[in-house]
């Protein structure tokens, strides 16, 4: 079974003049475990409608343009902000919530949901399924007064606003639902690129998943590593680059990977991956716990001592004397060796 998956090569689902939707679930990815991916794009004056997913949380990544998120919680909670490219935002599985792209050009999102097989139930279906009397009587109006009224099971998913959108002068301020990544600070930034982060430690909203904003540089390399409790579904926004992920037991898969393409590595999985090109490339790697740990070769190997590590990598003593003992790991290394395209 492949770790590999070419989300940008998937036919959408749902597509119309309005938007469309290409998911990476169960059902077209059935590696995946504990998430999903879905790549979103909104064409200008259109609209995903009001939906929840009712097993799922939602983080959602901007790569282009600008939108206003609108989220009805539990308690009568209204959340409305505007987001734009290198921005996220979240939302709690059940809430109700809908994007509008606000500018000229097309809006898009990759999208990382808590669950394999996410469950939408969108606002058109879920009233077009009930009587008009049964809508009637919720608003306290006459059944006839709403002639038009959709009476339609299946969700128009996507729609065409009717008239110009508003956007109320609080939905440039901050929002505990709405996270500008690209506006922090990195964790780790160095020649062989950078990482961003969003996790519980530095986005208190998130409940059951984190993300990276991962730069390599041309010189760079993630080193060999592994996460003894989190898995990890990355999507490539830019350049070319190469994946080694070791199964249990005799087994192995390396793949090259390209921009819309993304990936699976299950919890405790060992992987690496490596830039191909002399150029950036970019990942937005999302991860199914809110607090991500992981396990490198730079810090691992020089916590063993050398009677032990020696024999098991084939190693003599000379050679292992080589190794830097580095107390942690690198997380990102520069390639020293020429890269075997």
């Amino acid at each position: 079974m492949s770790y590999r998956f070419p989300l940008g090569d998937t036919p959408p689902r749902g597509h119309s003049p309005y938007g469309s939707r290409r998911c990476a679930n169960s059902a077209t990815f059935p590696i995946l475990k504990g998430v999903s991916l879905c790549r979103m794009v909104i064409a200008p004056g259109c609209f995903r409608e009001a939906h929840w997913h009712a097993n799922a949380d939602e983080v959602a990544y901007c790569t282009r343009g600008q939108a206003l998120v609108t989220v009805f919680s539990s308690g009568n909670i209204h959340d409305r902000f505007a987001v734009a490219a290198g921005e996220m935002f979240f939302v709690p599985s059940g809430s109700l919530h809908a994007i509008e792209n606000t500018g000229p050009e097309e809006a898009e999102f990759v999208i990382c949901f808590s669950h394999e097989s996410p469950e939408d139930f969108g606002l058109s279906g879920s009233v077009g399924c009930m009587d008009p009397s049964v809508i009637g009587n919720t608003w306290g109006v006459a059944a006839d007064t709403l002639s038009g009224l959709t009476q339609s099971l299946t969700d128009i998913e996507f729609g065409k606003s009717d008239g110009a959108v508003e956007i109320p002068p609080s939905a440039a301020f901050a929002n505990r639902l709405k996270f500008p990544i690209e506006a922090r600070f990195p964790l780790l930034a160095n020649d062989s690129g950078s990482a961003i982060v969003a996790r519980r430690d530095t986005w208190p909203a998130l409940r059951a998943q984190a993300m990276y904003s991962l730069r390599i540089h041309g010189v760079g390399m993630r080193e060999p590593h592994w996460h003894p409790e989190t898995a990890e579904l990355g999507y490539v926004l830019q350049g070319r680059a190469r994946m080694t992920v070791k199964s249990p037991g005799e087994a192995a898969e390396t793949y090259k990977l390209a921009p819309g393409d993304c990936y699976f590595i299950p919890r405790g999985y060992p992987h690496h991956i490596e830039n191909l090109d002399d150029g950036e490339v970019r990942f937005l790697i999302f991860f199914d716990t809110p607090d991500v740990q992981d396990i490198g070769l730079t810090g691992c190997i020089p916590a063993f001592p050398a009677r032990i590590t020696g024999p098991t990598l084939g190693l003599s003593g000379a050679q292992l004397a080589k190794i830097p003992p580095l107390p942690s790991d690198l997380l990102l290394v520069r390639k020293l060796n020429p890269v075997t395209k």
